[in-house]
């Protein structure tokens, strides 16, 4: 059973990757955002390997669904062609050296550093007591409540100023 868990996940990290790759390399954004949502449901995948469903569905129901939905609703808004892709072709170069250095950094930073042990009174054990969601909505709502709250302002004026200069446009 242990192989079997080892080859799917090398299976969904191949497909992470390959899709991570169209994102940045596709000419078409509709296709790079296809590609996108691709790599978010293999993070999701990732998510329930690791015995955590509740992230899994937040995962696919917040960046899969929604950041995926406003992000083609940005691009059908802005409908840029082929002439503004062709001016900013050097900016994938550039994206691309920036990915091979971090991932050389996140090499030599994995290869070098440890795993630390929990920090902490939560640990496997809590976790099994109580539930994943019951910890994560305690937390939320009592810890950083404040963060939470100033995080869903910013995305109200985010909307309120998208709309605004979408608004003005038409």
């Amino acid at each position: 059973m242990e192989l079997l868990q080892l080859f799917f996940f090398y299976l969904v990290a191949f497909v992470a990757v390959v899709s991570g790759f169209c994102v940045i390399s596709c000419k078409n954004p509709i296709n790079s955002a296809i590609s996108l949502v691709m790599t978010f449901f293999c993070l999701a995948i990732f998510y329930v390997m690791l015995h955590a469903p509740f992230m899994a569905a937040v995962q696919i129901m917040v960046y899969a669904g929604a950041i995926m939905v406003l992000i083609i609703f940005v691009m059908m808004l802005l409908n840029q062609g082929s002439e503004v892709i062709a001016r900013y072709r050097h900016a994938v170069t550039g994206a691309f050296i920036f990915a091979i250095v971090m991932l050389v950094q996140i090499v030599v930073i994995l290869k070098d550093g440890g795993v630390s042990g929990p920090v902490g009174p939560i640990n496997g054990d809590v976790v099994q007591s109580v539930g994943h969601v019951e910890l994560i909505g305690k937390a939320m709502f009592t810890d950083f409540l404040l963060p939470f709250e100033i995080a869903s302002i910013l995305l109200l004026v985010a909307i309120v100023g998208a709309v605004v200069l979408a608004k003005r446009e038409v």
